[in-house]
């Protein structure tokens, strides 16, 4: 951010238009100075923790299991969570886990 050195208002950015280049100008008096450089923003990115919907084995003792064909091993039982991830007037989604141990693919139901 650039400031007004006469007074101290935050400078905007004029686009250039033809030859004229981009330059800085301030909305409450006149001054005007040309950018000399690239106006470079950078932002770090971080990355969200993903949380894994089944935790661990333990979890999965207490689980509900449903009647469910797995698309991997066409097991027909698995484990299953319902979440509401999406706004309240749309459907809760379900995951599932294989209950076959060989298996333990997670899939989604929307």
């Amino acid at each position: 951010m650039e400031f007004c050195p006469s007074c101290g208002l935050l400078l905007q950015i004029d686009p250039g238009t033809g030859s004229h280049r981009l330059r800085l100008f301030c909305p409450l008096c006149p001054y005007v100075c040309a950018i000399q450089n690239k106006i470079v923003r950078k932002a770090k990115l971080v990355k969200k923790e993903v949380e894994p919907i089944f935790s661990n084995a333990d979890a999965m003792k207490l689980a509900p299991k449903t009647a469910t064909s797995c698309p991997r091993c066409n097991h027909g039982e698995a484990y299953f969570k319902q979440m509401q991830i999406r706004s309240a007037d749309e459907p809760m989604t379900t995951f599932y886990r294989c209950c076959r141990e060989e298996c333990q693919l997670e899939w989604r139901d929307d």
